[in-house]
């Protein structure tokens, strides 16, 4: 009996002292959780609304702000959760900042494509809906992320490329300007008259009012080939209208030389067989 006394007086000092400690920090516990749920759920708010004021004027810096200013907001809000449980806030960020050092030096390729994401939203070389041309792949920009580039090509394919070789290297935007140049070559027969088709070809351009009249289509002579004398013909039109105008053009220009008995010919080469004389 006399040991069971001693060990129930150590179970009942433990268990005062679990109350006591659940006592203390019970409610500092709930008040972090609490702050933890309702600074979670004001950030969402926060960065949505910004997200829809930014994007309205500029998809691209709105979509790159919303998104640093959510990583930031978040991790600012765990600091502070930290030091309402009790966790020293001064070593937490000594020891952030030597895990943000040692992540950074391994993460050099990261924090390259961050500042080419910075470089790309103050130089603006394109934006959120451009058709640019990068790295092999053409297409569309659909998200401007802070490490990485959307972009949609026209087969329906999603290509993510880093920001740093966007901004470090050459790319085509097709989208800079409103109006762009086409440029056709059409060759005719050299017994056909190069007058005629060159009014033909004018007629044909006058009948699409995509094509723009200001700055004038350009019809000339381009080269004198081995079996066709090349027209080179040059014409403006809207970017967004720009491939569709440039295929009626090849269709409607080939109708109208049958039509009007222009040839476009095309290699031939005639085998000729001599028998010798016995």
């Amino acid at each position: 009996m006399t040991s069971i006394i001693p060990d129930a007086e150590r179970l009942a000092q433990l268990t005062d002292m679990a109350a006591a400690m659940a006592m203390n920090y019970l409610p500092q516990l709930l008040l972090a959780v609490v702050t933890l749920v309702v600074g979670l759920w004001l950030i969402n708010r926060f960065v949505t609304a910004i997200d829809k004021k930014l994007t309205a004027r500029d998809p691209t810096l709105g979509r790159f702000v919303t998104g640093l200013v959510s990583i930031l907001l978040k991790a600012i809000l765990l600091i502070s959760v930290a030091s309402m449980i009790g966790i020293a806030t001064t070593s937490f960020i000594a020891v952030l900042g030597a895990a943000g050092l040692a992540v950074g030096l391994a993460l050099q390729g990261s924090l390259s494509n961050f500042a080419g994401g910075i470089l790309i939203l103050v130089f603006k070389p394109f934006k959120v809906g451009d058709i640019i041309e990068a790295q092999g792949y053409l297409g569309t920009v659909n998200e401007i992320q802070i490490l990485y580039t959307l972009m949609d090509t026209f087969d329906n394919r999603q290509v993510v490329i880093p920001n740093s070789s966007l901004s470090n290297d050459c790319l085509t935007n097709y989208s800079a300007y409103a109006h762009r140049r086409l440029d056709i070559s059409i060759g005719i027969s050299y017994g056909d008259d190069i007058q005629k088709a060159r009014e033909l070809t004018q007629q044909t351009l006058a009948t699409d009012e995509r094509i723009l009249q200001d700055p004038e289509p350009m019809i000339v002579v381009g080269d004198l080939g081995e079996s066709s004398v090349d027209l080179k013909v040059r014409f403006w039109a809207h970017g967004d209208v720009l491939w569709f105008c440039y295929w009626d053009m090849l269709e409607k220009i080939k109708v109208a030389f049958d039509h009007n008995g222009i040839t476009i010919p095309y290699p031939q080469r005639g085998i000729h067989h001599y028998q010798p004389s016995e």
